[in-house]
């Protein structure tokens, strides 16, 4: 820092991203040269902070199904919808349109269901029932993909089962679905899960290991519980095969000593590189919810831009903002 209370550029970083795999509701990627606490911020607000819509208010005018009327107002709440308008609505307790009573479009989307079973067969309501007001928030489907092409199928649309109907039984309900986030409840949440690992740094040492004999040598491999090393069949050389696959249970560092070999190999974690995982309830594609994410954390920066410290972090966010909208590192 300078005397004018200037961040130097020696302390600020240039997070890096490079996408490895991503589809609609999974993506994986790297994020390097950032700090533990960027990390993890971005995987809490993922989970706990980006907004969805969800149904929150069950109205149910007939109901003569097996379930009882709580019940099926629990499993509806729990259907993810498609909510890529839920970071430009309101939250029904901000509207000023309806006063929060969460009726207008600003703030809610209404849903309808009506069905009675009039067969002999056993009928599936399925959220594929429920009937928008907005054509752009609907219940999320799953779609096959055939088996020996990279297409969708739509005929292969399936619905999430809510209740099974008999003849006679009929299902007749309103629903209204809010903007809310996953601190709040799970329904909320847009993340089935997200998850990073510090990238492990493994390096053999290649004259303690000439010293074991093949049997040994093998012994050790196989003393690590998920396949990070192998033997070359021809020169018998230890390699690294796997090292995303080290879940840093140390058996092997374990083995090595009982073996008298210490040092044998060293493993350390990357407190600067990070491979994260992200899957998706279908709510939003997974890389909306990370550049969701990075826009929350931007927002709450800039409440608490204090000290050069925080500047420092907002720094790094804009920078990987613009790496990510740019497909940075594919």
């Amino acid at each position: 820092m300078d005397g004018q209370g200037q961040m130097s550029s020696s302390y600020q970083r240039f997070p890096t991203v490079k996408i490895r795999e991503m589809k609609d509701d999974y993506m994986k990627f790297e994020l390097k040269n950032t700090d533990p606490s960027i990390a993890n911020a971005l995987r809490r607000v993922m989970i706990g902070e980006v907004p969805t819509i969800a149904i929150d208010l069950v109205e149910i005018e007939s109901n003569s199904s097996v379930l009882n009327d709580e019940f099926l107002a629990h499993r509806l709440g729990l259907i993810p919808l498609i909510s890529e308008r839920a970071m430009d609505m309101r939250f029904s307790r901000d509207c000023d349109t309806c006063d929060g009573d969460a009726q207008c479009h600003y703030c809610s989307v209404e849903f309808k269901l009506n069905v009675k079973c009039d067969g002999d067969q056993t009928l599936d309501v399925t959220s594929l029932d429920l009937v928008s007001s907005d054509m752009r928030e609907n219940p999320v489907v799953a779609v096959d993909r055939a088996a020996d092409m990279n297409v969708f199928d739509a005929s292969e649309q399936r619905g999430i089962i809510i209740v099974k109907l008999r003849r006679g039984q009929e299902l007749r309900l309103r629903a209204i679905a809010r903007k809310g986030i996953g601190k709040d409840h799970a329904k909320w949440s847009p993340a089935a899960t997200v998850t990073f690992m510090y990238e492990p740094d493994i390096h053999i040492n290649e004259n303690l290991m000439e010293t074991l004999t093949l049997d040994e040598k093998r012994e050790w491999i196989e003393s690590c519980p998920t396949k990070v090393f192998d033997i070359h069949p021809d020169t018998q050389q230890v390699f690294v095969v796997d090292a995303e696959a080290y879940s840093y249970d140390d058996e092997v560092i374990k083995k090595a000593e009982a073996m008298g070999k210490p040092g044998l190999v060293s493993i350390n974690a990357k407190d600067d590189s990070f491979i994260f995982t992200i899957e998706s309830t279908g709510a939003l594609k997974a890389s909306q919810m990370l550049l969701n994410a990075i826009d929350i954390l931007k927002q709450k920066l800039e409440t608490v831009r204090l000290s050069p410290e925080t500047e420092e972090d907002d720094a790094q966010f804009i920078d990987l903002e613009q790496h990510m909208r740019g497909g940075g590192g594919r």
